[in-house]
C-alpha cells in the first residue's frame, strides 16, 4: 500500500522511526533523524489518524537503562510535531494508552530495545554454548509475541526507519505478520531512501563514480566487489589507502593497515582491471607523528607533513589525502553523472586532516550542480557534507549507515522486504 493513498481517518498507525539521536547533557545535539520522520508523522495526523511512535535508542541489550530512555526526547518530538506527545513507560504494556488515543493524538513508546525480544538475540549465553541453539529458538518465539503485542495497539503499520531496515527485528519486520497486507506500508522517508538506492544501483547514468573511504578494506569488501560490477570509476581512500600501499611493498610508517588483507587488496585491483573499472588510489598523504584519536587533535610538539603514501617514515602515520591525491580524486569525480560517497578520506574531525574529505565533497557538489545524481551515505560522510556546508548541494543524503551499505552490497533489506511481501 502507498502511504499517500491510505485512509488513516479514525485509525491508529504504529510507526517505526529511527529516533536513535545523539544526546549530550540531556539535550539532543542533532535533530536530523527526527526531522527526517516528520513528513510521515504529520501526513498521518493530517489524514485523521492517531500516532503510536516506536523506536530504539542505543544498545541497552535487553536491559532498562534510564540514560537511554526515549522519555527524554518527548519534548523535542512534541515541539517538532506541534502536538502534545504522550509517553508509555513500557512498550509492551501500553494497551490502555493506545486504546484511548483519539484522532490527532500521539503516543511515544519507551525504547524497544529495553526488551531483548526486539532484536531477537539470546542474552547472557555464548554462541559456543551447546544450549545456544535452543535459547535462540526460544527467543525467536518470544520475538513473535513481542511483535504481536506491538501490532495489537494499531490498525496499520508504517515502516519509516531506514537506519534499521537491514535488521529483522520485532518492530522492523516481524510485526508485518500481524497486519493485513493492505495495512502495511513504507513511510515517506523510506520511500525516498529506496528510490535513491535504486537510482544509484539500477538506474545508472554514466559515468558512475563511487567513493569508498573508511579505515578497513575488510568491512567494505562485499560492497567494493558489488560496485566493481557497476561503476566506471572507484575511488578508494581513507585508511584503506595503506593496506593497498603495503600490498605492493610500500612503507607506510605507523598507518593503519590490515596485514591479513593484502591479498584481498591485490584481488580488488585485478577485479577492477577485469571489469574495465578505473581504480583511483591516493598517491600522497598528510601524516602526523602524534595524533590523539580520543580528542581528535594533534598532540603538542607533533609534526604534520606530507609524504608519498608508499614512503611514509616509521614515526609518521597517514591521516588524510595529500594535495596530489586530492586533485586526483577531484579529477576522477569531474564529469560524473551518478555519484555514491561512503566514508571520509581522513580524520576529518581534526582541522589538520579535513582537506581530503572536503575536496571530495566540493567535487561532488560541483558535479551535482552540473547535473549529476549524488547519494551520500554513512554517518561520517553525512557529517562531512554537513561540516563543510554542502548538504544542500548534493542530491540525497541517506539516513541509513549499515542499511545503505547492505543495499549497495546487493542484499535484501528485511524492513523493505516485509512491506513488499518478499
Amino acid at each position: 500500500m502507498n502511504i499517500q493513498d491510505y485512509d488513516f481517518s479514525g485509525k491508529k498507525a504504529i510507526v517505526r522511526v529511527d529516533f536513535n539521536v545523539p544526546i549530550q547533557d540531556g539535550k539532543i545535539t542533532d535533530m536530523t533523524r527526527i526531522n527526517g520522520a516528520l513528513p510521515t508523522l504529520k501526513l498521518i495526523l493530517e489524514k485523521g489518524g492517531a500516532l503510536i511512535i516506536m523506536s530504539h535508542m542505543g544498545k541497552p541489550k535487553g536491559k532498562v537503562k534510564p540514560e537511554l530512555s526515549l522519555k527524554q526526547i518527548g519534548p523535542a518530538v512534541s515541539k517538532a510535531l506541534g502536538v502534545d506527545v504522550k509517553f508509555a513507560d513500557d512498550c509492551q504494556k501500553a494497551d490502555a494508552q493506545a486504546a484511548a488515543l483519539k484522532a490527532g493524538e500521539v503516543l511515544l513508546l519507551e525504547n524497544l530495545r529495553f526488551y531483548a525480544e526486539e532484536e531477537g538475540k539470546p542474552v547472557g549465553i555464548d554462541k559456543e554454548d551447546p544450549a545456544y541453539e535452543d535459547a535462540k529458538k526460544a527467543m525467536k518465539a518470544s520475538q513473535k509475541e513481542f511483535a504481536k503485542k506491538l501490532a495489537s495497539y494499531a490498525d496499520c503499520w508504517v515502516m519509516d526507519a531506514f537506519g534499521t531496515a537491514h535488521r529483522k527485528h520485532g518492530s522492523t519486520a516481524v510485526i508485518a505478520d500481524y497486519f493485513d497486507k493492505k495495512d502495511i506500508m513504507l513511510g515517506l522517508l523510506m520511500e525516498k531512501e529506496v528510490k535513491a538506492v535504486d537510482a544509484v544501483l539500477n538506474k545508472i547514468e554514466r559515468p558512475f563514480v563511487a567513493i569508498m573511504g573508511g579505515s578497513k578494506v575488510s568491512s567494505k569488501i562485499g560492497i567494493i566487489e558489488n560496485l566493481l560490477g557497476k561503476v566506471d570509476k572507484l575511488i578508494l581512500c581513507g585508511g584503506m589507502t595503506y593496506t593497498f600501499a603495503k600490498a605492493h611493498g610500500g612503507e607506510i610508517g605507523g598507518s593503519i593497515v590490515e596485514l591479513d588483507k593484502l591479498d584481498v587488496a591485490r584481488n580488488v585491483e585485478e577485479l577492477a582491471k577485469k571489469n574495465g573499472v578505473e581504480l583511483v588510489l591516493g598517491e600522497d598523504s598528510v601524516c602526523c607523528t602524534g595524533y590523539d584519536f580520543s580528542t581528535f587533535s594533534v598532540k603538542p610538539g607533533a609534526k604534520v607533513e606530507v609524504f608519498p603514501s608508499n614512503a611514509i617514515p616509521a614515526e609518521f602515520e597517514g591521516l588524510d589525502a595529500g594535495p596530489v591525491s586530492r586533485e586526483k580524486f577531484a579529477n576522477a569525480i569531474k564529469g560524473a553523472k551518478t555519484i555514491l560517497w561512503n566514508g571520509p578520506a581522513g580524520c576529518f574531525e581534526c582541522e589538520d586532516f579535513t582537506a581530503g574529505s572536503k575536496a571530495i565533497g566540493e567535487a561532488i557538489a560541483k558535479a551535482t550542480a552540473e547535473g549529476a545524481f549524488s547519494l551520500i551515505g554513512g554517518g561520517d560522510s553525512v557529517a562531512c557534507v554537513n561540516k563543510f556546508g554542502l548538504a544542500d548541494k548534493v542530491s540525497y543524503i541517506s539516513t541509513g549507515g549499515g542499511a545503505l551499505l547492505e543495499a549497495i552490497e546487493g542484499k535484501v533489506l528485511p524492513g523493505v522486504a516485509a512491506v513488499k511481501g518478499e
